[in-house]
């Protein structure tokens, strides 16, 4: 299954409709692994180069393994992959080594990213070393995050979760600085930390915002947080029709700022329009919400509170 951030990809226009909806810059290919599936991988780069031009930005991550071959990465260099992130095993440098060279070679900017592994620093440090001189560009350090999906692995192994964090590993940021001090010193690369509180509150919510800007209908607002809130009446049709009527005439809204489903019995509105219908007593018969939403292609219910 393809997915373009929360919408499932079936077709083109799919993956088109998801960058149209977010007023995409670029896009960063992830997985799973997309190089276990080279081809499929291509068309959708090429689609993505091609519908908007040499500027858009792709990157791509995938390991250096034997999938990765040379023709692979020709392939992308060829169509004009921006930037090959390479996730690599500890216990592999030499190989990570490898494929950043013939990555280099034929074209492409290559880069290395890792989890700043609490114990693990001796192995990052020969890491850094060996992926500049094999022609590494950058390395990428990501604060090491506790999940539903490796929480058991981790606490097994003796990690905890540090204080005042939801996710992130105690020890981990101490590593990353170290390893940011080792290559400002001693080596050439671009090195940047991703620390887990970034993700969430610049990544994740700057991108839900940049998609709640453009998905907003007329009476919605946009929350800090990136989602949209609006008013939401349900009823009798004639309260509702009655209610309508009332926000047009006396509470002058124009008729773009509310949306009547009557085959829903369903009436939305602002959240401050429908205040007022309230202190008014218009709302007497019907159930009034407020209600915020992702502003995600499925628009999944965040939450719903009584008016």
């Amino acid at each position: 299954m393809i997915y373009a951030n929360e919408r499932p990809v079936t077709k083109d226009e799919d993956l088109l409709s998801e960058a149209e909806a977010m007023d995409a810059k670029g896009a960063g290919f992830t997985g799973g692994d997309p190089m276990l599936k080279p081809e499929r991988t291509l068309h959708f780069l090429k689609l993505l180069k091609q519908h908007y031009g040499e500027g858009f930005h792709v990157h791509l991550y995938t390991t250096p393994q034997r999938h990765l071959s040379v023709e692979a990465l020709r392939l992308l260099s060829k169509a004009g992959l921006d930037e090959l992130r390479l996730h690599p095993d500890l216990k592999d440098i030499e190989g990570c080594a490898r494929a950043v060279k013939v990555a280099s070679e034929e074209g492409l900017t290559v880069g290395v990213e890792v989890p700043a592994i609490p114990g693990a620093m001796d192995s990052l440090l020969k890491l850094a070393e060996a992926a500049e001189e094999a022609g590494a560009k950058f390395m990428i350090i990501n604060e090491l995050e506790m999940n539903e999906e490796n929480s058991f692995q981790l606490r097994v192994r003796g990690f905890k979760i540090k204080p005042d964090s939801i996710s992130a590993v105690e020890g981990s940021e101490e590593v990353a600085f170290t390893l940011l001090s080792f290559i400002e010193e001693k080596l050439s690369l671009n090195a940047h930390f991703c620390p887990a509180q970034a993700k969430d509150a610049y990544q994740y919510k700057g991108r839900l915002k940049r998609m709640a800007l453009r998905a907003a209908r007329p009476f919605e607002e946009v929350t800090e947080d990136g989602l949209l809130r609006r008013g939401e009446v349900t009823g009798p049709l004639p309260l509702l029709l009655r209610l309508a009527s009332w926000l047009k005439s006396k509470a002058m809204l124009h008729e773009h700022m509310l949306h009547l489903d009557e085959a829903a019995s369903k009436l939305e509105s602002t959240v401050e329009a429908l205040r007022m219908a309230k202190r008014a007593g218009v709302l007497e018969g019907l159930e009034a919400f407020i209600v915020e939403e992702y502003p995600t292609f499925d628009r999944r219910r965040c939450s719903t509170s009584p008016l």
